[in-house]
């Protein structure tokens, strides 16, 4: 699942053989909204039952595929997941992080921190 949020909402609903129509009488949602999310022009919503709903209507079975469906929509709004973020420590240890993909090196206490959070 490398496409973006709305690749793969778009690529499940046509694996499963629904229009955007019957996909939206399903699932009770507006086909506007929805089209306007298969083409990257809205976010997805953020409530994560709606999500795993949409998740399972659309075919998708396996925990860790619905737990990534989720967490996709959730970088699309730019939300950082709950379960990572009720994680003793972890909101400490995200500048670091973020610098590190930024490019900018972190410091060494930064590092042992981050190691010894991954431990």
């Amino acid at each position: 699942m490398k496409e973006n949020f709305s690749q793969i909402l778009k690529e499940l609903r046509i694996k499963k053989g629904l229009t955007l129509r019957n996909a939206c009488r399903i699932l009770d949602y507006d086909p506007s909204n929805w089209s306007k999310i298969e083409r990257g022009k809205m976010p997805p919503p953020s409530d994560e039952k709606t999500l795993r709903k949409w998740a399972k209507s659309l075919g998708v079975s396996n925990e860790n595929d619905i737990r990534e469906f989720v967490d996709r929509a959730n970088i699309v709004q730019g939300i950082v997941p709950k379960d990572i973020l009720s994680q003793n420590n972890v909101v400490e240890f995200l500048p670091a992080f973020f610098r590190t993909l930024r490019n900018k090196k972190p410091t060494q206490k930064e590092i042992d921190r981050l190691i010894k959070l991954i431990r």
